[in-house]
């Protein structure tokens, strides 16, 4: 059975079309529809629920060597309240999940984590844990609201002390408020737009989530459901979990190298990368050039006079949809190195329709400055 989030009464007052998805019900869409959404976000601002995303306390004198035994990236030179990124990888190289660490403190670090693999990655911190630091899962204690959008900041300085709001991407504040509700105030993004996500104590979302709502109806600040959210980070292009990387696919070959530390000491996965070499299949962005809409797991190919019918398949599509702001169809794939070159003229087929692409660059949209 599917759960409700903090907000899931809220969602439904608003008029939500409500879903599963990751194990929860929420809205794929509200009354305004993805587009107007997705726009708003672009030019406005957009209010998203999140709490369905995993929250996990790594605690203890050997936190630090947990998390860098547990996850690829590198935790030895943040800063109170900074955040970093990391995938987290299996013994064969592939990725487990990718998550967001904040260090609150020596030895006391925030962990989020994606929704559909909270269970899985608890479990997977639980089984490979070093002595010295303990797990512990806080997921249901957090409600999780973004505020993404041009507008994110402004609205939310109405109801926030300046000193509460972080004022570095990638950074948070751990004792912040938002109109006297206690809050985690971080800013990483999902959208390619300015924000912040506001992680309250659960009994208190509904009420946070009419606050802002309210503070920004002038600004054209709405509520934004899954399709949104979708659409928006495919413009950005950021990876997402069971589409650009998997169990099978390491953080090397979807292109988050600047994730994966090989200089640092072992870390799980360390030693299967270095064996597998550099790697042969690569994360693309690919613009539809001809008629038609490209989606995941679709078969790439590239024309090849040689193959016995003028094609040679060489990778597949990882998502793929129609982005409203861009007003064209694009997609990402994972595909044969050697072809990835950018501008380089591929085929997808779409359900048994070959759709003309183009190798473009990544990310496909990048807010203006």
């Amino acid at each position: 059975m599917e759960l409700k989030t903090p907000l899931y009464d809220a969602h439904v007052k608003a008029g939500g079309k409500m879903v599963p998805f990751a194990g929860y019900i929420l809205p794929v869409q509200y009354k305004a529809g993805v587009i107007k959404e997705h726009m708003a976000v672009r030019q406005e601002a957009g209010l998203f629920d999140v709490s369905h995303m995993g929250e996990i306390l790594c605690e203890g004198e050997k936190a630090l060597e947990n998390l860098q035994h547990l996850l690829t990236n590198d935790f030895t030179n943040m800063v109170d309240g900074q955040a970093r990124y990391s995938p987290m990888c299996n013994e064969h190289g592939g990725t487990v999940d990718d998550l967001i660490v904040y260090k609150k403190a020596d030895n006391h670090y925030f962990i989020v984590v994606n929704a559909a693999n909270k269970d899985k990655d608890f479990q997977w911190m639980l089984d490979h844990q070093l002595p010295g630091a303990t797990f512990t899962d806080v997921s249901d204690q957090y409600a999780q609201l973004a505020l993404q959008g041009p507008k994110a900041m402004e609205i939310l300085r109405r109801i926030t002390p300046e000193d509460k709001i972080p004022t570095k991407y990638y950074h948070a504040v751990f004792d912040g408020e938002v109109g006297g509700i206690p809050c985690i105030i971080s800013k990483t993004g999902y959208t390619g737009e300015d924000g912040v996500e506001l992680y309250a104590p659960a009994d208190q979302a509904e009420k946070l989530w009419d606050l802002v709502l309210e503070t920004g109806k002038d600004d054209g600040l709405i509520p934004c459901g899954l399709g949104a959210r979708d659409t928006l980070r495919m413009e950005a292009a950021m990876p997402l979990y069971g589409h650009e990387m998997n169990d099978d696919v390491t953080p090397l070959e979807t292109g988050l190298n600047f994730a994966v530390k090989m200089k640092k000491d072992d870390f799980i996965g360390k030693s299967a990368m270095e064996e597998a070499g550099a790697p042969t299949i690569k994360r693309v962005g690919l613009k539809v050039t001809g008629r038609g809409i490209i989606r995941e797991e679709q078969t790439i190919y590239v024309e090849d006079a040689s193959a016995p019918d003028g094609r040679k398949e060489i990778g597949h599509t990882t998502s793929g949809t129609h982005c409203p702001f861009l007003g064209e169809p694009v997609g990402m794939g994972l595909i044969d190195r050697e072809y990835a070159e950018v501008g380089n003229k591929l085929i997808v087929d779409v359900r048994g329709r070959m759709v003309e692409v183009e190798i473009v660059p990544l990310p496909f949209y990048t807010r203006a400055k």
